[in-house]
């Protein structure tokens, strides 16, 4: 290597790391810093995006469709163009052994720094998703890059905190105690289920930019054929998902206790359920007002933030579709769990 080449190399990566840092602390780290102190003195973080201060969402329409989506992209495109940036940043900006060196094993400890790089990201599943899909072009593993995803929202410290503040540091206990083991143990799943061959097809290498001008061209390029290629199907199904939220969550009142069928029922809608950051926490806490059972509650707690239908769908050119149902019956399995703990555990 050369020294050019070792100083074009040296210099990508401080811009990624300074993209990253800013970014998150202009997206991320600065907002829910202020935010946790409204959680702690209101013991509220806002509004149910479901349904308000309704006992069910909105009857299905192209109001309800639009409705949502508005108040969704509203509260995420930020980070939607940062997750945006820093996906297509890793492929314009990092050599591919770099990557591959960090998080291109197949063993556990891969596994851990995905989860573990994951926890600063605090990115809802759809946002975090276009950083996967660049994980993985440049050949992180599927478990790395699946503790990645499922630990920006499952593990995120602010979440935690709102959790805490809003509902009870009992549900942050719970939480954090499934938590663990289904960031960790599905991505190591992901490993298992994916095979010792790269799901990904590795595209031909191309010649490192050097320049400015080159490192600009290469990156505004792979950012402009990811938006086109993973924005009309998220908005496509953000919309759908808009529209039908009045199906996949019935109204909410004491009829809705303990039984296995609404724990069932609230888990598998939480995996279909698209949201913001943390909005999990006010739609358990306005759902809890209105007379639902801990069970069903927990669940959704639990299954409502690691993946939704719009990020499987971005993310299913990155992983073997085996690997994305089995993330999603692992999600469903520890809601269930999370549903069967919280009435034994007291939880109120």
């Amino acid at each position: 290597m050369t020294a050019a080449v070792h100083t074009a190399r040296n210099v990508r990566f401080l811009v990624f790391v300074l993209l990253a840092v800013a970014g998150l602390f202009y997206v991320k780290w600065h907002p829910y810093y202020g935010r946790a102190f409204v959680a702690a003195s209101q013991h509220s973080i806002g509004h149910s995006i479901l349904m308000g201060d309704a006992a069910s969402p909105p009857a299905p329409s192209w109001q309800a469709a639009l409705g949502y989506a508005l108040a969704y992209g509203k509260a995420i495109w930020q980070a939607m163009v940062l997750g945006l940036l820093l996906g297509s940043g890793i492929q314009a900006l990092l050599p591919v052994n770099w990557v591959q060196r960090a998080l291109g094993g197949r063993g556990f400890s891969s596994v851990m720094a995905g989860g573990i790089l994951a926890v600063p990201g605090m990115m809802c599943t759809c946002c975090a998703a276009p950083v996967v899909v660049g994980l993985r072009k440049h050949q992180a593993a599927p478990g790395a890059a699946m503790a990645f995803w499922l630990g920006n929202t499952t593990l995120n410290p602010a979440t935690l905190i709102f959790t805490g503040f809003v509902l009870g540091w009992n549900w942050t206990v719970l939480r954090i105690a499934l938590g663990i083991p289904l960031v960790f143990g599905l991505g190591w799943l992901a490993n298992r289920l994916a095979g010792p061959v790269t799901a990904v097809v590795v595209e031909p290498v191309e010649a490192e930019p050097l320049t400015l001008g080159q490192v600009c061209t290469r990156w505004a390029r792979i950012f402009g054929q990811m938006a086109l290629r993973l924005i009309p199907e998220y908005v496509i199904i953000v919309l759908l998902l808009g529209a039908v939220r009045a199906w996949m969550f019935p109204h909410i009142g004491p009829g809705v206790g303990d039984q296995w069928l609404w724990i069932l029922a609230l888990a598998i809608a939480g995996t279909l359920c698209v949201l913001p950051t943390a909005g999990e926490v006010p739609i358990v806490q306005a759902m809890l007002a209105l007379g639902l059972g801990v069970g069903p509650a927990a669940a959704l707690l639990v299954t409502l933030p690691p993946v939704s239908l719009p990020s499987r769908a971005m993310l299913a050119r990155s992983f073997p579709w085996r690997v994305l149902a089995m993330v999603t019956v692992g999600v469903v399995c520890v809601g269930l769990l999370a549903g069967a703990l919280a009435p034994v555990l007291g939880l109120r």
